[in-house]
């Protein structure tokens, strides 16, 4: 991919980090910020179905008053939710 091409892509995955919440953009963008450049393909298609999710159930994950029931995800936002902030 071209540096051009994955610029592209970071800014549309930000946009998409765009949550209903403050916080929850927050998680997401730092991760995608820290990680996203090293991460495997398997990892970055977590992510994206981490983006899939709804908001409501993102905010209890990630407050962790729920697991995610795949546990993919749910390891993912363990990772993101150990990730010191900025």
């Amino acid at each position: 991919m071209t540096a051009e091409a994955d610029a592209a892509e970071l800014r549309r995955l930000r946009w998409r980090c765009r949550r209903g919440m403050r916080e929850l953009d927050q998680l997401c963008v730092r991760w995608l910020e820290r990680e996203w450049a090293q991460s495997s393909d398997a990892e970055r298609g977590v992510f994206l179905r981490l983006l899939d999710s709804e908001d409501d159930k993102l905010w209890h994950w990630f407050m962790g008053h729920e697991a995610a029931t795949d546990a993919e995800l749910d390891a993912l936002v363990q990772r993101i939710r150990a990730l010191p902030p900025d």
